[in-house]
């Protein structure tokens, strides 16, 4: 029986510093069948040139153009992708080992299993660890965070077909709110002890935890997922919780 293609997408800006190490990372994988879209928003540093190190490479494509965001890269690599798995990495994160997806695709049944997730290591840019991520996701822990970090979530492309690609109006947390619009018919994660990737910290949302949250505030809503009354609850006691913690 033929592996699943997996389709590992990254989405960049000004990122040539980082991102040879997030390709190295795709193209050190034992698993064969596998390919790396990236998708740049148009970059002024030296991106183009750590891209084009890999222009012969027929498991690496890219594009560089400008962009209306995260969402509207993730989208376009959405289309480029051929895979029956989508996988998401910023640049300067990394499969934490080199045998890491072969691990996540063994006893997989393609047409039944739609969500596939691991855990991630969150470390600094210096590679000191910040935590690792718990294993114990239960679809009602949705109402508080995403619960999937995207790094280590392999879902399948009918995911996208069932519940749409991502939504422009988000900047921050456009995963999330795909997600939750799976909701109501939320269907089984495939939870795998393994540490998939290195999610380096930093990015869009880093220091923005007041617009981040605003969002999530949003996006519950907008998807219905409980009561008003409720997700204002969730909202006013995770922001003082992160009010706490910054002071």
């Amino acid at each position: 029986m033929s592996k699943p293609l997996i389709s590992v997408i990254t989405a960049t800006y000004n990122s040539g510093a980082s991102l040879d190490k997030t390709i190295i990372s795709v193209l050190k994988q034992s698993y064969e069948d596998i390919e790396h879209i990236i998708i740049d928003g148009g970059s002024k540093d030296n991106t183009l040139e750590v891209l084009k190190k890999y222009e012969n490479n027929s498991k690496v494509r890219w594009i560089s153009e400008s962009d209306k965001g995260i969402s509207d890269a993730f989208n376009k690599g959405l289309e480029m992708a051929q895979g029956e798995y989508i996988n998401f990495q910023g640049a300067g994160d990394c499969f934490a080992e080199s045998n890491v997806i072969e691990k996540i695709m063994q006893e997989i049944d393609l047409e039944k299993d739609m969500l596939i997730c691991g855990r991630i290591k969150r470390v600094t840019k210096t590679g000191e660890l910040k935590y690792i991520s718990p294993l114990d996701f239960k679809k009602w822990k949705l109402i508080y965070k995403m619960g999937l970090p995207h790094q280590a979530l392999f879902t399948n492309k009918r995911f996208f077909q069932q519940f749409g690609n991502f939504d422009l109006d988000c900047k921050y947390a456009m995963d999330y709110d795909l997600l939750l619009r799976a909701y109501l018919t939320f269907p089984e994660v495939i939870l795998k002890d393994i540490i998939v990737s290195e999610w380096e910290e930093g990015g869009i949302g880093q220091g923005n935890t007041t617009a981040v949250l605003n969002e999530y505030h949003r996006i519950k809503i907008k998807n219905h997922i409980a009561p008003i009354w409720l997700i204002c609850l969730v909202d006013f006691i995770i922001k003082i919780k992160y009010k706490k913690s910054d002071e």
